[in-house]
């Protein structure tokens, strides 16, 4: 499975408008070869450089194995219109939470899982229920790191 975005390559700097400094929305991501078996996919986005402890920013999961991208700007709602499901972020919102490091280069590494199953979670579900779930259902993954510096 291949995982990109239209807005930036990966270990490339991804754009403000992505970030606190700019929009804070979602960027645009595409995937393909997707295994047959899939049932659904799980995204997610953290941040491995946050003081402390991985900072996520971004939950999704039980989306459609249709489905092959995440537009721009997915909104901030519980569950998605295609009936994906969004987790609560460390910002302790839903949906997409842009980078917004506090000093340096962070990296950002969007995390895309294809699942034999859907997830048996409640709306608002964590990053470790996620990987909990996931346990003995990943098919293959496929990974896409962007980085980020605050503006000055």
């Amino acid at each position: 499975m291949k995982l990109e975005s239209s807005a930036f390559k990966s270990n490339e700097l991804i754009p403000t408008k992505y970030t606190c400094d700019g929009k804070d929305i979602s960027p645009p991501l595409l995937w393909d070869e997707i295994p047959i078996g899939t049932q659904t996919i799980a995204l997610i986005v953290d941040d491995p450089d946050a003081p402390g402890r991985i900072f996520v920013h971004w939950l999704v999961y039980n989306i459609p194995n249709t489905t092959h991208q995440l537009t721009e700007h997915i909104p901030t709602v519980k569950t998605l219109p295609n009936g994906a499901v969004q987790g609560k972020n460390d910002f302790g919102k839903f949906g997409y939470g842009g980078p917004c490091p506090p000093s340096g280069i962070h990296r950002y590494f969007f995390k895309l899982y294809a699942l034999d199953k859907s997830l048996d979670l409640a709306i608002g579900a964590t990053k470790n229920q996620i990987l909990a779930a996931m346990e003995g259902h990943i098919l293959v993954s496929a990974e896409l790191i962007g980085r980020y510096k605050r503006q000055s």
